[in-house]
């Protein structure tokens, strides 16, 4: 391959959020971590060089947006999923969280019911909460071996007078790609019942060999219109620690408001580095993407078949998208410190532990598997193994 993904990068010492916490966080220094969302791959070898470029100017003053910054985001949008947009629709964000957290104090006020499909990523709790808002949960079934969305507890909510929901798609921890059916049926109670959709589409671009992502915003104009887009060039290309994304929303009454929020908060400036990287990802980052893409799918059929050899009790759930591996681990019998224990003090790793994705999580790990092949063996082994103990004793 010409991107070799299995090779391993020393990433302590680098004040890495994901490596260099161990002790701090779980207890143990020797820690394997397959937990946060970022990868341990190097970013594009055109990222690099951009970054450098600009580096090299030497003097970093306050910037300016691009045309060729938006110019690539829309043709990223047009090629890889089918989705025209325009320019004028983008504006930029910190982060996809902030966007989250800006748009449910913009689009509801106090007390307000927020809708969530859960089990979830753990912020979409905090933005609601924090916000002083109600989560109302709409949680997921599970149904051959998959999620799939509940409609009428759904629809039940909206005529209960929810207004606004904060739609995962792709859909994190669970790895579901949402068909253009399933969203389809979402969106017309969406339009029915007069309710704002926030979309994360984060992971849109990690959809594996044999699914295709739909964006929520792209299935009709009466959609887009109710539709914030959050997006991010950051977790297709391992650039987190950059701290940007953007949003797309062709409504300008919520693009405006947006935007307006942005500015109050002094969010506004352009980064001095991020563009640059955002705008090399995409135009020639995309032969990289696709030999990501392998081997993500690679390994999470490696990961499901070790663990359905070696610790049949636990069910992990095939990925559509993302690089996440969603576990069910109720089959251990343990409670969720006794999972943590598991894992940190006899295993040795570090997974993300369920409850923290709602109620429904319980019991259940989200595994990281951008990483070398070496690493998921060695994490996979540790845990198998300490499992066995355990079962066993």
């Amino acid at each position: 391959m010409k991107y070799d993904f299995n090779r391993v990068i020393d990433r302590r010492g680098t004040r890495s959020y994901k490596w260099d916490q161990s002790e701090k966080l779980f207890g143990e220094q020797d820690i394997l971590p397959l937990w946060v969302a970022d990868m341990d791959f190097e970013s594009p070898a055109a990222v690099k060089d951009a970054l450098l470029r600009r580096i090299q100017e030497g003097v970093y003053g306050y910037s300016v947006p691009s045309d060729s910054y938006k110019e690539a985001i829309v043709k990223w949008y047009a090629r890889r999923h089918d989705w025209e947009i325009s320019p004028e629709w983008i504006a930029d964000s910190p982060g996809i969280v902030t966007t989250l957290s800006l748009s449910v104090e913009l689009f509801t006020n106090p007390g307000d019911a927020v809708i969530l499909q859960s089990p979830v990523y753990y912020p979409f709790y905090d933005v609601v909460k924090m916000n002083d808002r109600q989560v109302v949960s709409n949680p997921l079934l599970l149904k051959d071996g998959h999620y799939e969305m509940d409609y009428d507890q759904l629809e039940g909510l909206m005529k209960d007078g929810a207004k606004l929901l904060l739609l995962c798609n792709p859909h994190n921890p669970g790895g579901r790609v949402w068909s253009r059916e399933e969203l389809l049926r979402l969106g017309e109670l969406c339009l029915e019942h007069g309710v704002t959709v926030i979309s994360d589409e984060i992971h849109c671009d990690l959809a594996l060999p044999g699914h295709k992502h739909i964006p929520f915003a792209s299935l009709s104009p009466e959609l887009a219109d109710i539709t914030l887009t959050a997006l991010a060039a950051t977790k297709t290309f391992n650039l987190p620690g950059l701290q940007t994304s953007y949003i797309v929303a062709s409504n300008p009454q919520l693009r405006r408001k947006f935007e307006q929020r942005i500015k109050a908060l002094s969010l506004h400036m352009s980064s001095f580095f991020a563009p640059e990287a955002v705008e090399a990802a995409y135009n020639e980052g995309e032969e990289w993407l696709d030999g990501l893409l392998e081997h993500t799918a690679g390994n999470a059929e490696y990961a499901v078949a070790y663990l359905q050899e070696h610790l049949p009790q636990v069910k992990p759930m095939m990925p559509e998208g993302t690089y996440l591996l969603w576990v069910d681990c109720r089959g251990l019998g343990l409670d969720i410190p006794s999972l943590k224990n598991l894992m940190y003090r006899e295993a040795k790793v570090a997974f993300n532990e369920g409850s923290v994705y709602g109620p429904e999580g319980e019991g259940h790990l989200r595994i990281n598997l951008a990483c070398p092949r070496s690493i998921l063996e060695e994490a996979l082994e540790r845990f198998s193994r300490a499992a066995a103990t355990h079962l066993s004793s």
